[in-house]
This record gives C-alpha cells, structure tokens and sequence, in this order.
C-alpha cells in the first residue's frame, strides 16, 4: 500500500512538472461547452478544452446542444461556454440572456465568416498546371454572369445557364431566387436547388475535379473553400435598406457575427478563462484549412485540435499567459 501511495504521488508530481494535473484532480473544475454536429464548432471546443485542461487545470466536457436550447442552457449556467454563436442565427434567444446580463459576449471567433456566389477560379484566370485556359477572363461580378451564360448551360434546359443555389428550407434558397431576380439574371440562368449539403458541394466538387465551369452559392468556413480554390463574384456592397427589400435583396450578403459567449455564471467562476477568451480568434482561412486537414485525413475533432495548436503556435500563445502557454507546449509534446 505504501509503495502504491508513493507511486501514485511521484506520478502526479511528474504530471505538474509538465503542465498537466492528475486526471483525477482538476484544480479548477469543470467547464462546460456547447457542442454542435458541425465540424467546426467541435474543433473549437476542444482547442479551448485542451489549452483549459493543460494550461489552467480545468476539466472539459461537452454537452450536446440544440440550436433551440443553447442559449437557454448558457443563461441557466448549463452551458458555460459557446464557441461559435451564430448571432444572427439566435438573434431572439441570444438578445434575451445577453441583455438580462445572464450572459457575456466576448467578441468573434473569427471575424470574416462569408457567404455568397462564387466560381472556380480557372474559369477566370485558367490552369496552366491542369491544361486549362481562362473561359470568362471578364468575369468579375455577378453582372457579368449575363454574358456568360452559355458557358454555365443547364444541361437539362440549355435556352439557360444553371444557377446552384442553396438547400431546400434554408433563407439563402429564397435569397438566391430574389437575387437572380433582382439582378436581371432570372433571364439567363435557372435557380437550381440542390436536396442537401451533400449534392451542393458534391456538384462543385465534381466540376472542379473535370475542370468544368460551375457557378453557384457556397459558404464558409468549409472543408470545401479550404480544398478548392475559389474565386467569389462581386456584389453592390452589402447595403441595410437594400436587404431590406425583400423582393430583391440586390447587395451581398451581410457579414455573420461568429462569436464566443460564455455563462454569466461562469464568468464570475473563472475569470482568468474569460481572459484567455476574450484574446482567442481565429481567421476565416484558418478554419478552412482546418477543416480540410479533418477531411484529408479523417481526423477527429481531438486531433484536429492537436494539429491546429501545433500548427498556429505563434498565434494561440498570444491568448495566454507565458507561463500557461509553457505547460500547453508541454502537454502537446
């Protein structure tokens, strides 16, 4: 029993010399994330959990959340931490626990989240490399689509080209649809809707694979814009009172706030964390390449977190203290 105990002691004296509490013992306590069946988000999670877990002493857990019940799990103090709050998509949920003070706003995750039109940039500029010469060396803004028409023919109806749009039940289908309109476009191309995800970015991915021209909806971050190189159309700047015309919507889409917000509770419970928040943020072509290195290599969100914290060292020590960031490069060793 002795020699057990001592064991057990020279074990976890050896896990704090290198940064790392005993399992058992988390000095700091538990934190709880929200997590979401998309890749990202999950990533996120466990990047925070692990820099928490090895850097503060915290015990990481995640908690499965739906989009109706995040935030009223955050202003409970069920959830302590959301990393990727989608604002605009919980604006009604999200104004009740932020305002009532139930919760904190930290500011974005990554700031330059995107979505719009978009084409494989050999269209435009070619690809020596695969054999490929520029089809619409014009083509700059969706305006231009007009005389490019044949080039993107609707093979089942070829009087017009093939617009490919966004899921059936998602905002940006019907948004998609008023933009042809409005921009004159609904002459020249059919709004066409793709039944998931999956045959939308499976159509692009098929083009770009033959070299074919293919112009469509697309947003990010995805594993998709991190593997293929995309060029996105220009619109009239994104303007308040033209979105509002909801029988055109003839501007860009508005930029999406992607931010991290955490329990009031648990802000009061751990502020050095909401410290380390507050500085946690990321870049939009960061999270493309992350989530196709997941897709690359079939990795899991654990390991993805392990790969983006060894790959952006420079960027994730500037979140924490030194002397927190000196036992997250041990645990990574």
């Amino acid at each position: 029993m002795k020699t057990c105990k001592l064991f057990c002691a020279v074990a976890a004296a050896l896990m704090l010399m290198i940064g790392a509490a005993p399992y058992s013992v988390w000095a700091g306590g538990k934190v709880v994330f929200g997590d979401q069946g998309f890749d990202s988000i999950r990533t996120h999670n466990r990047i925070a959990g692990f820099i928490m877990k090895y850097g503060y002493g915290y015990e990481p857990e995640y908690m499965m959340a739906e989009s109706l019940t995040v935030m009223p799990a955050i202003g409970k103090g069920d959830i302590d931490v959301f990393m990727e709050c989608w604002v605009d998509n919980y604006q009604e949920a999200y104004d009740k626990v932020v305002e009532t003070g139930k919760a904190y706003d930290l500011g974005a995750n990554f700031p330059d989240s995107w979505q719009g039109w978009l084409v494989p940039t050999y269209v435009i500029k070619g690809d020596p490399a695969r054999g490929i010469k520029p089809m619409a060396p014009d083509l700059k803004t969706v305006f231009d689509l007009k005389k490019y028409w044949k080039l993107f023919q609707d093979p089942e109806d070829p009087s017009k080209g093939a617009f490919i749009s966004c899921i059936p039940g998602w905002g940006c289908q019907k948004v998609n649809g008023l933009k042809l309109k409005g921009y004159g476009l609904d002459k020249y191309f059919n709004h066409i809707v793709p039944g998931s995800d999956a045959a939308l970015s499976g159509s692009m991915i098929a083009a770009y694979r033959k070299g074919h021209p293919w112009v469509g909806y697309y947003w990010a971050p995805t594993w998709v814009l991190g593997k293929l190189d995309m060029t996105p159309l220009e619109e009239p700047p994104y303007n308040e009172k033209l979105w509002n015309d909801k029988d055109k919507y003839t501007c860009a889409y508005p930029s999406v706030k992607v931010n991290i917000v955490v329990s009031t509770k648990f802000a009061k419970r751990a502020p050095e964390l909401v410290e380390f928040l507050k500085n946690y943020e990321t870049t939009l072509q960061m999270n493309n390449d992350m989530l196709a290195h997941m897709k690359d290599t079939n990795a899991s969100a654990e390991q993805t977190a392990v790969w983006f914290l060894k790959t952006h060292e420079k960027l994730w020590t500037t979140w924490v203290p030194a002397d927190v960031a000196k036992k997250v490069m041990a645990a990574l060793k």
